[in-house]
């Protein structure tokens, strides 16, 4: 997936089951299924349960996928789940550790859809190039591989929705990003994390066109303002920058604040993930056209931009907990990631940006209200 930005650990498939079942993973994995050919079997892998629990409370108060009824989903993560995941009339499995150790669990019924979110973070890919290409690649093909097999024995195709990231593009000085970015831009990525996504993606792209899955890709921006503890995303600062003063604490960002930065707040991001996953394939207005990924609608703002809304609305004093101290490998992997993005391929199938990086402030504080230290005025 594209950088959560802010924090919490990789998470293993959600899976959603119908009769024939599908599969979703997500950093965590919930499986449905589906009676009768009308209900849904799902999984998913997911962050730490920060976007997966977003996703898989989405789907239970939807109750369905793509107008169908889920009967049950699985959820595989690294992290213990609340006892509140569970949905009226949806059973929900739990699964707790890591993806390649559990997918027997994940396909142990037929699997419809499958969305998969888990991932390694981009500092964590570049401290440890072995523990990006096993979270990464090594996960990724493994769900591939289980869903060819059940494919190959006479089961249903997997609709696989997978996480992306904004991080396989980078600009280079033989092949500079356009002013505006999109899918048929060439992705060259400066960062392991970024090319082991890209990887992923191949992959995906392989087996769909061979029949094996039906693989869907979304890019995601970096994903803001997130709530919880800080992880090792390079990015992680862009939620850190607004959390930790909320909550009376100092943060450091370590960029230029002039730097401008695409990024999506955790709703926005979600509905794309949902949309993609639930489109019909097709031409035409609503359908997702082509083998190509859907680079999800970014925001495009300054890092100044940021801070002087955080101040607008929660005064000097939690502004002023922010301290700029440039940090060049924070700014190298950040600052080599495109900010502008040409959103018609996701504008086909209804997404659009956040409006402002206010919105996306007062969604926080909306959704979020324990996490201020001093309530506002």
């Amino acid at each position: 997936m594209s950088e959560v930005s802010g924090g919490g650990q990789p998470m293993s498939p959600s899976v959603m089951r119908r009769a024939k079942s599908w599969a979703t993973a997500m950093n965590s994995a919930c499986r449905t299924a589906r009676s009768v050919r009308k209900s849904y079997s799902a999984r998913s892998s997911s962050d730490s349960g920060f976007l997966g629990r977003l996703l898989v409370g989405a789907l239970l108060r939807a109750g369905a996928f793509g107008g169908e009824p889920i009967s049950r989903l699985v959820l595989v993560d690294r992290v213990a789940w609340p006892h509140d995941s569970q949905g009226a009339g949806v059973p929900v499995q739990v699964v707790r550790g890591e993806l390649l150790e559990h997918l027997d669990t994940v396909f142990a019924e037929p699997v419809d859809v499958l969305f998969h979110l888990a991932a390694a973070v981009s500092a964590e890919c570049e401290a440890d190039f072995d523990l990006g290409m096993r979270a990464n690649v090594d996960a990724t093909r493994g769900l591939v591989e289980a869903a060819r097999a059940q494919s190959r024995e006479g089961g249903p195709a997997v609709r696989m929705l997978f996480a992306s990231s904004v991080a396989v593009y980078g600009s280079h000085p033989a092949l500079p990003l356009p002013p505006a970015v999109s899918e048929s831009t060439v992705p060259v990525p400066r960062s392991s994390y970024g090319t082991q996504k890209l990887m992923c993606e191949h992959l995906i792209a392989d087996c769909t066109r061979r029949g094996f899955i039906d693989g869907r890709v979304v890019r995601l921006m970096t994903v803001a303002v997130r709530p919880g503890r800080p992880n090792a995303a390079a990015s992680g600062f862009l939620s850190g920058i607004v959390r930790e003063p909320l909550a009376g604490l100092p943060a450091v960002c370590p960029v230029d604040p002039g730097l401008k930065v695409a990024l999506s707040s955790p709703r926005r991001t979600v509905a794309g993930i949902l949309r993609v996953a639930e489109a019909e394939r097709g031409t035409g207005p609503g359908r997702l056209d082509g083998p190509l990924p859907v680079n999800l609608p970014a925001l495009t703002v300054s890092v100044a931009d940021m801070l002087t809304t955080l101040r607008q609305v929660a005064g000097d004093t939690v502004a002023d907990r922010v301290a700029v101290a440039p940090d060049p490998a924070v700014e190298a992997i950040v600052g080599s990631w495109p900010a502008v993005f040409d959103h018609q391929r996701a504008a086909a199938l209804g997404l659009g940006p956040d409006p402002s990086f206010l919105s996306v402030l007062q969604d926080y504080l909306t959704d979020h209200p324990d996490a201020v230290a001093t309530p506002l005025h």
